[in-house]
C-alpha cells in the first residue's frame, strides 16, 4: 500500500512537471509569435528620424531664455567687455522665482545665459577673474548659476546653458589659446550644475571689443575657429543626453529658423543636410531632402530686447502675440524658447510674470476640449478624398463649431507628410478650411511633430482630412478639433496699449474678465471704446469685484453718456475695494453682439 501511494505521488509529480514544461514551451512560443507578428507590423522608417533626446526635446514644446548679465546694468543688449565689476549687486535675485514663474507660463525647462558676449561669467569661473566671484554680490561668494540650476531642481523644470562663443573681454580671443579656455569653462558649466538638457552657442562671432584692453576689432572664421568637431565630442561625453544648439560651424542637433520675431515656416522640415552651408532663407523652412534630422527651434523674448530694459515695460508682448507666437512655432512643428528678461533687482518684471501665466492658461484654455473625442472617425481611401493618399473622415453628433485643428504624426518614423487638405461640411456643402495665419496660400503643407491650423469659425456636421501628398505611407498619430474662445482675436498686439499688462478673459461675447493673481486694492475702471466704429461700444455697464470668482460684489452700474457721438476715455471711480477679479458685464451695445474696446485701464493703490 505504501509503495503503491508513493508511484502515484511521484507519478503525479512527474505529470505535473510535464505539464509545466508544456506550458512554459506553449507560452514561449505564443511569445515569439505575438513578437514576430509586432516587427512584422511595426513601420519602417522613412528618410532621416530624431535620436531618443531629440524626441525627448521636441516633446518638452515650450521652454525659457533667462537673459541676465551687465548689461541689465549698463541697459544695453551688448556688452562691450570693460564694464565694471562693481555694477553687478542684485538687492533681491531670486532664482526661485524666475523658476516658479517660467513654470506657471508651461515652460519646462530653463535655459541660462551662463556669459553673454562681454564675457562677464554668472558663475565663480577657475579660469577667470571677470565673474561674480569678484563682485559685491554676496561677497563674492555667489553662484547664479548654482541658484538657478537648484531652483529648476526643485520646481521640476530642466536645466541648461547658453555659453557665448564671442567674449569681447578675453585677451586671447581670435587665438588658439582662447578656444581652450572657452572648452574649459564650458567643461565647468557640464560637470558642475547636474543634468543639461542642452547646449546653446549663438553665431555672434567676432568684432570690436575691449579684449583685454585692446580696444580692437578681431575676426574669425567661425566654422573653423573653434573647433566644433572637438567641442562636440566633449559634450556628448560630459552629458550625453543634451542637445546642441549650434548657429555656425558643424552641424548640430537643433538649428535656428532664420528669425528671432518668433515664427517659422508653415512648411517645416525637420531636416537639413549633415554639411555644407544652408541658404539663409532654407533655415526657417528646413530642406524636406535633407539628410540629416535638424528640428528648428523658434527663439524669441517675451519683450522687444532680450535683456531688460525699463522702456520696455509697456512694450510687453500681448496676450494674443503671443498666442500667435505659439501657433507659428509649437503648432509648426517647432519648439518655443520664449525669453524673460531679469530686472536689476534680480527679478522677472511683474508684468512678464503675469503676462507669461495668462499665456499658459490661455493654451489650456483652447486645446481642453477635444471635440473629435467623441465624433466618429472613418479611415478613407484616396478614391474617397481629394488627396492621393487617402484620410479621415470625422463625423460629429450634432452641428458642431470649431476653429482649430491639430494633426500630428508619429515623427519616429520620419517626417513624411508634404501637403493635406481641410474641408467641413456646412449646411450640406463642402467647404475648404485655410490657415488664416498664413499670408500666402491656405498652406496645409507639412506636419511633423505637431501642425495646428487656425481658421474662421465654422458650425458643422463632418470634417474631412485629405492628405494630398506624402514621401511615403503617412503615419498620423493625432487628430483633435477644438473651439478656441474669442481672446485671441480680441486683444490688440500694439504693447503700448495698458491693457497689454492686464490678464483678460471674455467667457462670452458680452463679458469681460480682468485676472489679478494677487488681491489688489482698486480705485478706479477705465474703458477707452472702439475707435471709428458703433461696433461693440459698450453703452451701459455693470461693473463687479471678486476674490474668488464665486462670490461677486457689485461695484457700479451705469451709462457712458454719449460715448457713441464722442467716443474718449470713461471712467468708473468707487470706493477702494480689495479684488483679484473684476468683471465689466456690458448690458447694452450701441451696436453688434461682442464687447469691443481700444484699451482698458484698471487703477490701483
Amino acid at each position: 500500500m505504501y509503495q503503491s501511494t508513493q508511484y502515484f505521488i511521484m507519478t503525479t509529480r512527474i505529470n505535473l512537471h510535464i505539464t509545466r514544461v508544456n506550458l512554459l514551451i506553449i507560452a514561449s512560443v505564443l511569445l515569439f509569435v505575438f513578437t514576430v507578428n509586432i516587427q512584422a507590423q511595426k513601420p519602417k522608417p522613412y528618410g532621416p528620424v530624431p535620436t531618443e533626446d531629440q524626441l525627448r526635446w521636441q516633446e518638452m514644446e515650450m521652454y525659457a531664455f533667462i537673459h541676465y548679465s551687465m548689461n541689465t546694468y549698463t541697459n544695453e543688449e551688448w556688452g562691450f567687455g570693460n564694464e565694471s565689476l562693481e555694477l553687478f549687486n542684485p538687492a533681491d535675485l531670486d532664482c526661485r522665482q524666475w523658476a516658479r514663474v517660467c513654470k506657471q507660463s508651461g515652460m519646462k525647462g530653463i535655459i541660462f545665459t551662463a556669459k553673454h558676449h562681454c564675457g562677464f561669467c554668472m558663475w565663480p569661473s577657475a579660469y577667470t577673474e571677470y565673474s561674480v566671484k569678484n563682485t559685491p554680490w554676496k561677497q563674492g561668494k555667489g553662484d547664479v548659476v548654482r541658484e538657478l540650476a537648484d531652483a529648476c531642481k526643485k520646481e521640476g523644470l530642466k536645466f541648461a546653458v547658453y555659453l557665448s562663443p564671442w567674449d569681447r573681454n578675453h585677451p586671447e580671443y581670435g587665438r588658439p589659446e582662447y578656444v581652450t579656455y572657452f572648452r574649459n569653462q564650458l567643461r565647468e558649466l557640464l560637470t558642475q550644475y547636474g543634468d543639461i538638457f542642452e547646449v546653446w552657442f549663438d553665431g555672434a562671432n567676432g568684432g570690436d571689443g575691449w579684449y583685454g584692453g585692446a580696444n580692437e576689432r578681431r575676426r574669425i572664421d567661425g566654422k573653423t575657429y573653434y573647433g566644433w568637431a572637438e567641442t562636440f565630442r566633449m559634450i556628448r561625453e560630459l552629458q550625453p543626453h543634451a542637445v546642441i544648439w549650434n548657429d555656425g560651424g558643424d552641424r548640430g542637433d537643433l538649428r535656428w529658423v532664420g528669425t528671432e520675431a518668433g515664427n517659422v515656416g508653415e512648411t517645416n522640415w525637420s531636416l537639413l543636410n549633415k554639411v555644407g552651408d544652408t541658404p539663409f532663407h532654407m533655415l526657417h523652412f528646413g530642406l524636406e531632402d535633407g539628410d540629416s534630422w535638424v528640428p528648428g527651434e523658434t527663439n524669441t523674448s517675451i519683450r522687444p530686447g532680450w535683456f531688460y530694459h525699463p522702456t520696455e515695460d509697456s512694450n510687453v508682448k500681448s496676450l494674443s502675440k503671443l498666442m500667435d507666437t505659439y501657433y507659428k512655432s509649437v503648432g509648426r512643428n517647432s519648439t518655443l524658447l520664449l525669453n524673460f528678461p531679469i530686472m536689476p533687482n534680480g527679478r522677472i518684471h511683474p508684468t512678464d510674470s503675469l503676462r507669461g501665466i495668462a499665456f499658459n492658461k490661455m493654451i489650456h484654455e483652447v486645446f481642453k476640449t477635444d471635440l473629435a473625442k467623441k465624433a466618429k472617425k472613418t479611415k478613407l481611401l484616396p478614391s474617397e478624398t481629394t488627396g492621393k493618399w487617402g484620410g479621415t473622415l470625422i463625423t460629429f453628433k450634432r452641428p458642431t463649431t470649431f476653429n482649430r485643428f491639430v494633426a500630428e504624426e508619429d515623427i519616429r518614423y520620419g517626417q513624411r507628410v508634404k501637403a493635406f487638405k481641410l474641408e467641413a461640411e456646412v449646411d450640406g456643402r463642402w467647404v475648404s478650411l485655410k490657415d488664416e495665419l498664413v499670408e500666402n496660400g491656405d498652406g496645409l503643407t507639412t506636419i511633423g511633430y505637431r501642425r495646428i491650423i487656425c481658421f474662421p469659425t465654422v458650425c458643422a456636421t463632418q470634417l474631412r482630412f485629405s492628405i494630398v501628398d506624402a514621401k511615403a505611407e503617412p503615419l498620423i498619430k493625432r487628430l483633435s478639433v477644438y473651439n478656441a474662445p474669442a481672446l485671441t482675436a480680441d486683444i490688440p498686439d500694439s504693447g503700448e496699449k495698458l491693457s497689454s499688462s492686464l490678464h483678460i478673459f471674455f467667457p462670452n461675447p458680452k463679458q469681460m474678465f480682468i485676472d489679478y493673481d494677487q488681491e489688489q486694492n482698486i480705485t478706479a475702471f477705465r474703458y477707452l471704446p472702439p475707435q471709428g466704429k458703433r461696433d461693440g461700444v459698450v453703452t451701459h455697464y455693470t461693473l463687479w469685484a471678486s476674490n474668488d470668482w464665486s462670490n461677486w460684489q457689485k461695484v457700479a452700474s451705469g451709462e457712458f453718456s454719449n460715448i457713441v457721438n464722442n467716443p474718449i476715455w470713461q471712467t468708473i471711480r468707487f470706493a477702494p475695494i480689495k479684488a483679484k477679479i473684476l468683471r465689466l458685464d456690458a448690458e447694452r451695445l450701441a451696436e453688434g453682439e461682442r464687447i469691443g474696446y481700444d484699451d482698458i485701464e484698471v487703477v490701483t493703490e
